[in-house]
């Protein structure tokens, strides 16, 4: 059994700072305390630098079909960057296949294989969502098998008529199985129908440009549809998880029903802090394009306010990236690589496929400008970050704790590096970054998965089949 010693670092984690040293006996956590020893342990030397279990993301995109193209980070590209940004455990959503006539397709159980073939090169641990984009009377049977699993959240949709969205009285339905089960629903709050509306007039117009992806779905559609999907909450008695929060109103609403007694917790997701729909106006509008769309600058504020005041309780990143131009090749690990992206939509708004990068960017970004600029201390952080999904989603204490007996992830994380952050830095597979020039204070320096270190410094030590498929329990924490 491999043995390594972390010593003297500064531990951070949801609730606590302390200067401890931490033993690694394989994959496990072993013991934390001052002074330990372990012969013919291998040493880190953790001194001035802080000590925090990996990110867990739950939110994210890999290798998913999208407008006759693909997400261009599959399972073991986009871990490899999660990893490098200090992200240890991923959650990827499986998409329901729609129903033939004549057969009646592969069920849940095969939906569910098909992603985990996908997976089988995953650098890093990960788990799955259930997409639920139709519903019947089979579908209903099949749900409570999904705990056998270890999938325990189903993802609904009120937008994408035609294509994902459930009806109201499907999601209730859905909704009181998931409840019986002790699964969690995660909701895509937007108005489906004002969206289909906007966007035929929008073309009719010849309004064609990236800005009129977020004009066709309005900031006010998203407040409506969360607030119907807390109904449906507080109807059902079923815990609801609002996913990549957008909008001020949003906040409001979450806020609103969590003062009730509503069991709804909420995620929002870097790009929502920082950006708004004015860059969707850039030449280059259509690296923004992702769905639900950037808002304004009051928009960021709210958010800001609502993770820091524990409305919201995580933040994950929805990363679904695309080239901005899949023309142009770029090299990724000594292979020429050109995918199909975002040029599609060159004319038409809604063709340009709807996603961003973002699974490395997450904890950096949130660092400097939560942690380093006051609006988080470190501990919130670790809960945003780690802590709060891996509750949520069943994984606690086995990820997200700095714990004996918890999974050995763990990031020596130096608070004081500075680095100019961009695609330079990203080991995202696309060719940009959102944060092209932003100057960060704080960077992971090592990265350890299960007891074995994947990244060190500039280093990538990690390899494909590495990651662990999670089975998550149900009835988990509603924080």
């Amino acid at each position: 059994m491999t043995t390594r010693l972390i010593k003297s670092g500064t531990l951070l984690t949801a609730s606590d700072t302390f200067e401890a040293d931490l033993l690694i006996e394989g994959e496990r956590i072993a013991a934390i305390g001052t002074d330990l020893s372990a012969p013919g342990a291998k040493i880190f030397d953790a001194s001035g630098k802080l000590v925090m279990p990996g990110g867990v993301d739950p939110h994210t995109h890999f290798d998913l079909p999208m407008f006759d193209t693909v997400s261009s980070d599959d399972h073991y590209t986009g871990h490899k960057a999660a990893a490098f940004g200090g992200t240890t455990t991923v959650m990827d959503f499986v998409p329901q296949s729609p129903p033939l006539p004549g057969r009646e397709g592969s069920g849940v159980r095969g939906d569910i294989d098909i992603w985990r073939r996908k997976a089988e090169k995953a650098a890093i641990d990960y788990g799955f969502h259930m997409n639920l984009t139709h519903f019947d009377e089979r579908v209903a049977r099949e749900i409570p098998a999904l705990v056998e699993m270890g999938v325990t959240t189903l993802k609904v949709f009120t937008a994408y008529n035609g294509r994902l969205r459930l009806a109201d009285g499907d999601i209730f339905r859905a909704m009181r199985i998931a409840k019986e089960h002790g699964l969690l629903t995660m909701l895509h709050a937007e108005s489906g129908d004002v969206i289909e509306v906007l966007v035929a007039e929008a073309l009719a117009a010849g309004h064609t440009s990236p800005e009129w992806h977020a004009r066709t779905r309005p900031a006010w559609g998203a407040v409506e549809a969360a607030l119907r999907g807390f109904a449906l909450a507080a109807e059902t008695g079923a815990p609801l998880y609002l996913v990549h929060m957008n909008v001020a109103g949003e906040v409001d609403m979450l806020q609103y029903a969590r003062e009730r007694g509503i069991p709804v917790m909420g995620e929002t997701c870097p790009q929502y802090l920082f950006f708004t729909d004015g860059h969707l106006r850039r030449p280059d509008g259509a690296k923004w394009i992702c769905s639900p769309p950037m808002r304004a600058v009051d928009d960021n504020a709210r958010l800001w306010e609502g993770i820091a005041d524990g409305t919201i309780q995580v933040v994950g990143t929805d990363h679904c990236p695309f080239f901005f131009d899949g023309a142009k090749p770029i090299i990724y690990e000594g292979e020429e690589i050109a995918i199909p992206g975002k040029e599609l939509g060159a004319r038409d708004f809604t063709k340009i496929p709807n996603g961003l990068p973002g699974v490395q960017d997450r904890m950096p970004i949130l660092w400097t400008e939560g942690v380093v600029k006051g609006r988080l201390t470190p501990n919130q952080f670790v809960a945003l970050m780690s802590t709060n999904p891996a509750k949520i989603f069943g994984l606690y204490p086995r990820k997200g704790a700095l714990l004996p007996g918890s999974d050995a992830d763990i990031v020596i994380w130096d608070p004081d590096r500075m680095v100019e952050y961009g695609v330079a830095m990203s080991h995202q597979r696309t060719d940009y970054n959102l944060y092209e020039g932003w100057q960060l204070v704080g960077y992971p320096e090592k990265v350890f998965l299960r007891g074995n270190l994947i990244v060190d410094g500039e280093d990538w030590l990690g390899a494909p089949g590495m990651g662990a498929y999670l089975p998550r329990y149900s009835n988990a924490e509603i924080l």
